[in-house]
């Protein structure tokens, strides 16, 4: 299966189609009695309402989200591309993608944190493209507007302003512009939500917004290991592709270097602002797909034993259908 997405066939593009609705099989026979889906925070419901998700049904919420799920995949997939991060073009990171985004059931239903990944997927294709262009003000303006609008829709995306500043430092020289440009685009959104709070006398409840900032990370956790066997493979493949990167990394392009060191601090920020919403939810870790996918199909694209890569990849989906399923 593998060796069939390292093309560009447009005969993949019903493979992932199909692939994106069997990783979700297991949703659809056990189906979930209810499944809630909020578009956005409480606290910018009362500057916009969107009645999205409220009235699907729950094989509607499954079936849509394979959709969003499939459309982010590909779009995601000729991101990496155009930047040429694999080395050459194919679907694996559309594969991987969407293999990773069925990791967990959380993971395979509407939510903020899906939402927020077509903002992650448009901010790493413009954190790319900085490194190429003669300036990056307008840019920066644009992704701190990304990051507020995720913050309105889920308030821990907002630990994504870290990545203006660690982008700024891997692609650019120091311009105080730049630095600056970002934060304008951030707090132009929330100068509107203020200005909302402000006329509807309500400003002291704006203020209590910006709260689960000052929340502590968490000394301790309770956690299942039974529920994250299934991350084993997962590891393996990060591992292997890690060795694979290293072993390729000083013959790489420097933009391809430091497109990869981008990516591993955006999914080490995506993974550390789980503390934000009160109570660890499983579902934030959706943020990790994008920046981690970029791994697993590096490797898948450069392993050469055919019967060890393709194995692999089938325990990593036998793996994952399995504790779906169970």
């Amino acid at each position: 299966m593998i060796n069939q997405f390292r093309t560009l066939h447009p005969a993949n593009l019903i493979l992932l189609l199909l692939y994106a609705f069997f990783m979700r099989a297991a949703l659809f026979v056990h189906m979930p009695e209810q499944l809630n889906f909020a578009f956005l925070e409480p606290f910018a419901k009362l500057l916009i309402d969107i009645p999205i998700g409220q009235d699907l049904s729950p094989a509607g919420n499954i079936f849509f989200a394979a959709l969003i799920s499939l459309a982010q995949a590909l779009w995601f997939n000729r991101v990496v591309n155009n930047h040429n991060l694999m080395g050459k073009p194919n679907y694996l990171p559309a594969l991987l993608y969407l293999t990773a985004g069925s990791l967990f059931m959380p993971f395979m239903v509407l939510g903020p944190t899906m939402i927020c990944n077509f903002l992650l997927i448009l901010m790493i294709d413009k954190f790319l493209k900085i490194g190429k262009s003669p300036q990056a003000i307008m840019p920066l303006f644009d992704v701190g507007m990304l990051v507020a609008v995720g913050t309105l829709i889920y308030f821990p995306f907002v630990s994504m302003l870290l990545m203006l500043w660690l982008g700024l430092l891997m692609y650019r020289s120091f311009n105080w512009r730049e630095w600056v440009s970002g934060l304008l685009g951030f707090l132009t959104v929330f100068f509107f939500l203020a200005v909302f709070y402000y006329w509807n006398d309500n400003l002291d409840l704006f203020y209590r917004i910006w709260l689960p900032l000052t929340n502590k990370f968490p000394s301790v956790f309770l956690i299942n290991y039974n529920d994250y066997i299934v991350l084993v493979p997962v590891i393996v493949i990060i591992v292997l592709g890690t060795l694979q990167l290293r072993e390729n990394f000083f013959r790489s392009f420097i933009s391809t270097r430091k497109a990869f060191q981008l990516l591993f601090c955006m999914f080490l920020v995506a993974m550390a602002s789980f503390y934000l919403k009160p109570g660890v939810r499983l579902s934030h870790f959706l943020l990790c797909v994008p920046p981690g996918a970029v791994l697993l199909a590096y490797y898948f694209t450069n392993a050469r034993k055919r019967w060890f890569y393709e194995s692999l990849f089938v325990l990593l989906v036998l793996s994952i259908q399995y504790f779906l399923f169970v």
